[in-house]
């Protein structure tokens, strides 16, 4: 039986469960494919980036779930998620040259982008912009 590396990424307000199992490297996202799921090659791009990193590309078949948010931050979510199933795959050592941890390290690959959308205040009409000012 093959081995199953499962993890979990987020971003903004999206969160993807990913499981990588050995396979041929495609890609499904909900069920679909992920050049169907995703409306711009870019978002695909994104996502694929810690795969072309590694060059485990055509090594594995990913499976996403992801919900919430928009396009964007479901590709984040969906990159994290890629992210830490690789650091779970990878045995070599975390101080050796070639280990993945340290390749995606370099490439901000690891690190959880915790922006979020700033609630609204108010008196103000958005997060942080102010009613125009009438001098009469």
């Amino acid at each position: 039986m093959a081995k199953v590396y499962q993890a979990t990424g987020k971003r903004k307000s999206s969160i993807a469960k990913v499981t990588l199992t050995s396979g041929t490297g495609k890609i499904t996202v909900n069920g679909q494919d992920v050049r169907e799921y995703f409306p711009f090659e870019t978002l695909v791009m994104d996502l694929e980036q810690p795969l072309e990193l590694t060059n485990t590309k055509e090594l594995f078949d990913i499976d996403c779930k992801v919900q919430g948010g928009g396009f964007k931050g479901q590709s984040g979510a969906i990159r994290l998620g890629i992210t830490r199933a690789l650091l779970l795959y990878d045995t070599t050592p975390v101080d050796s040259e070639n280990s993945f941890r340290k390749t995606l390290k370099v490439n901000g690959m690891i690190t959880r982008d915790s922006r979020v959308k700033e609630r609204k205040k108010y008196g103000l009409k958005k997060a942080r912009r102010a009613p125009q000012f009438s001098k009469r």
